[in-house]
């Protein structure tokens, strides 16, 4: 080294030279060396540009919202209006009888779905015994059965004169059906049973995805301080999976709430029902939205009860990189008592309705063929579903991508009112959405009348678009949280990346996230189509006259009492139904591979509640 040399002047000097095969650059000190000052802000005028851009889908966003809001407002607006000399009756006969049994029927089902879901889920994570693969999956079978449908198949099969009942007078050498004592499942009990066997996955779900995500570390201790199994499950399994419990009976609560044929089929006179029976008999809107307004009361209670369940959800988030339970083998009769205790609600959700509708359909394939308005039903459906799946998906691209690309906090807040309408039973829906659209549909054919000459007659309330908007608020929420967690997976700096190489907000939506997401969008969209495959009770109230889906045909036929003949209906609704269950069923053993690094307890269960 040269006399007053230093280290940083050859630094530079070699800097500034060029190696093999490069061009001599000057390479300012400022790019030599890391800077340690922080980076800059984005000048004034960067920010307004990135807010101009994010503005539109704001906007977008408020739109959806108060669209997402016009059925509660139509709701309000006709309970004010008053029902005349329905209310009276309504408030002395009606309402009483009809909200005592809701909340009795929700009470019912509320245990039977916890006692089933956390029962059988606790059993498939932690044990081992025959059939326990098998039963893991196939514990998600009940939910391809659409509750009408369910109660549909065992008005028939419990029937006096049915398959049950004449097994039971052979063996008992009973003659006359009314001799034989049988439970009656036209009855609230029965109702209870028939929707806590087709809804118990709603709770298996989410508890067993948090069974397997905790930690052997708490199990074990409690296990060296002499807790038994029973202790075990009561004291430290229960508590760490409360929220997810939560989440899951609450979203089965809402689908009980929702029901309309099971409850009617059975003479259960629920809210739902008086809703629809105010509108359809008594020919009285405002009684049906009064009678609204109680049933979106019960609604809010229910959302708030899964809040206050949830409110310490963090504390079952511990187990993040711990070693996931190993299943302690089962033998003798413990195993056979586990391995019936998984299998009754397989067999009284799934396989009894699924094999009489089967049996049933070839009966009536052989005597009188295929109904002749089948493809039409299923034309119908089919063209509804595809309709109300594009609008959802888009709508809930829109909502989500607003939230990514605004800063304000104002955006996750309407994605959230936008997605209440998950909990908004279809007869609530329709009710409010009629007044809006019947008005729109008078202010349109007054218009071309009065411009043109023309009579458009009802667009909206006549041409099945009205559904399509019930369809569309109702599963937004499936939509959107499918969508949320495929973009949660994206990282943000891609969208940095590509601002910078000057790419506008739709174009790097339409080149970047679409593809990176498309799996999560199809799985949404499977999952929206199918729902609105089963919808029943919106599809009764705003159906177009001499327009008929399967879940309607369905409906008619067991109205009438010829149920062969609805039978093929209701297996083509079965069939499509299967589709969640195998796309429920893969994400649920992804979740239970122990090698793949899972994310906390704590956030599994709303993203599985929001798929489902």
């Amino acid at each position: 080294m040269r006399n007053g040399e230093t280290l940083s002047q050859r630094e530079r000097v070699a800097a500034e030279q060029p190696g093999e095969g490069q061009q001599s650059q000057r390479i300012p000190p400022s790019a030599a060396t890391p800077s340690l000052s922080p980076p800059a802000t984005p000048s004034p005028h960067g920010r307004r540009i990135a807010a101009r851009s994010d503005l539109p889908w704001l906007i977008v966003s408020a739109l959806i919202v108060a669209l997402a809001l016009m059925p509660i407002g139509g709701i309000v607006y006709f309970a004010l209006r008053g029902s005349g000399d329905v209310w009276p009756n309504l408030i002395a006969n009606v309402l009483p009888y009809a909200l005592r049994t809701t909340v009795l029927l929700l009470l019912g089902v509320g245990a039977m779905v916890t006692l089933i879901g956390v029962g059988t889920a606790w059993l498939v994570t932690m044990f081992t015994f025959p059939g326990r693969r098998l039963l893991e999956w196939a514990l998600l079978l009940p939910l391809a059965v659409p509750t009408y449908i369910i109660a549909y198949a065992y008005l028939d099969v419990l029937h006096p004169l049915g398959p049950v009942q004449s097994t039971l007078r052979g063996l008992f050498g009973i003659a006359r059906p009314r001799d034989l004592w049988f439970p009656e499942i036209r009855s609230l009990h029965g109702c209870v049973f028939l929707l806590g066997v087709v809804l118990y996955p709603y709770v298996y779900l989410p508890v067993r995805a948090v069974f397997q995500m905790q930690s052997t570390a708490a199990l074990e201790v409690a296990r060296t301080l002499g807790a038994n199994r029973l202790k075990v499950f009561w004291r430290v399994a229960i508590p760490l999976a409360r929220p997810a419990i939560a989440i899951g009976v609450s979203l089965a609560l809402m689908e009980a709430l929702n029901d309309i044929g099971a409850s009617e089929f059975l003479g259960v006179r629920t809210l739902t029902v008086a809703i629809y029976t105010t509108w359809t008999v008594r020919m009285s809107v405002e009684g049906a939205a009064q009678i609204a307004l109680v049933m979106l009361a019960v609604v809010f209670a229910l959302i708030l009860f899964e809040r206050w369940a949830r409110r310490r959800q963090l504390y079952s988030g511990q187990a993040r990189r711990h070693h996931t339970p190993t299943p302690q083998p089962l033998g003798g009769l413990a195993a056979a008592g586990a391995a019936l205790a998984c299998a009754l609600p397989i067999l009284f959700g799934f396989l009894v309705p699924a094999s009489y509708l089967v049996v049933a359909s070839w009966r009536r394939f052989e005597i009188a063929g295929m109904p002749r308005a089948l493809p039409t039903w299923i034309a119908n459906s089919v063209t509804l579903a595809v309709i109300a799946t594009i609008a959802t998906i888009v709508i809930g691209l829109a909502l989500v991508y607003s939230v990514r690309l605004s800063r304000s906090r104002v955006a996750p807040v309407l994605v959230r009112i936008a997605s209440t309408g998950y909990a908004v039973p279809g007869t609530v829906l329709a009710v409010g959405l009629l007044v809006p659209l019947a008005s729109l549909d008078n202010a349109i054919a007054d218009t071309m009348r009065q411009t043109f000459g023309v009579s458009t007659g009802l667009i909206l309330t006549g041409s099945g678009a009205a559904l399509v908007l019930a369809y569309t608020l109702r599963f937004l929420a499936i939509s959107a949280g499918s969508i949320e967690a495929g973009l949660a997976k994206v990282s943000p700096h891609l969208d940095m990346a590509a601002r910078s190489l000057g790419s506008r907000p739709a174009k790097i939506l339409a080149t970047i996230h679409l593809p990176l997401i498309a799996p999560a969008i199809a799985a949404g969209a499977a999952l929206v189509f199918v729902d609105v495959m089963k919808e029943l009770p919106a599809t009764l109230l705003l159906q177009p006259f001499n327009f008929t889906t399967l879940a309607t045909a369905l409906y008619g036929e067991a109205k009438r009492g010829t149920y062969e003949d609805g039978a093929i209906a209701a297996l083509a609704i079965v069939a499509v139904g299967l589709i969640p269950v195998i796309v429920l069923a893969r994400v649920n053993a992804r979740v239970g591979q122990p090698t793949r690094r899972r994310a906390s307890a704590g956030g599994a269960p709303v993203e599985i509640g929001a798929h489902i």
